[in-house]
């Protein structure tokens, strides 16, 4: 038995959507009670470090409908079902930012909202960018705007709240750290 481990009694779909499912357990706890647990089933996701020849961080900013208001981001996206993150990540940052790279490198994988999300973002650093002479179209539903700043900068966003999210805040902390 893991440390602190809920074994699952019963699970129960409630939504199925075109990105997350929701579900709730019902668990027995480490000390023999029980509980709920209302899970969020993603797909999981990467995230790019893009990092120009200037060394300046790719970003790009866009609405985020669940917070209401647009925030800036490394560019990221979700896993197509059977496709590995390094491909999902080269497609991203072509779709969102119209950079291509030549050293794409694996960074680490760290969970999102581990408190109710199964959802992992696989971080990968891109360097030796190019520009894409027939850059990939965005998703339908998907509009952003291309920034490049340097760490300073990105880290005046940090805390006037443009970047508002774990993942960049991250990538923030470590260009800074990997000057």
């Amino acid at each position: 038995m893991k440390k602190f481990e809920e074994k699952t009694i019963d699970s129960t779909p409630i939504f199925k959507g075109k990105v997350i499912s929701l579900k709730v357990d019902d668990v027995t706890l480490p000390n023999g009670k029980q509980s709920k647990r209302e899970i969020v089933n993603h797909p999981g996701a990467v995230a790019i470090i893009a990092i120009t020849k200037e060394g300046k961080l790719v970003l790009v900013e866009q609405y985020r409908k669940a917070l209401e208001r647009s925030i800036v981001e490394i560019p990221a996206g979700k896993l197509e079902p059977g496709e590995e993150p390094a491909v999902t990540a080269r497609r991203e940052l072509e779709e969102e930012t119209g950079y291509g790279c030549n050293e794409l490198i694996y960074l680490q994988t760290f969970a999102t909202s581990p408190g109710f999300a199964d959802e992992v973002i696989h971080l990968f650093v891109a360097k030796d960018l190019y520009k894409i002479e027939e850059k990939a179209d965005l998703d339908e539903d998907e509009f952003v705007e291309l920034l490049e700043v340097t760490v300073e900068e990105a880290e005046q966003m940090v805390v006037n709240q443009q970047i508002y999210d774990a993942k960049t805040a991250y990538a923030v902390l470590w260009m800074k750290m990997n000057k």
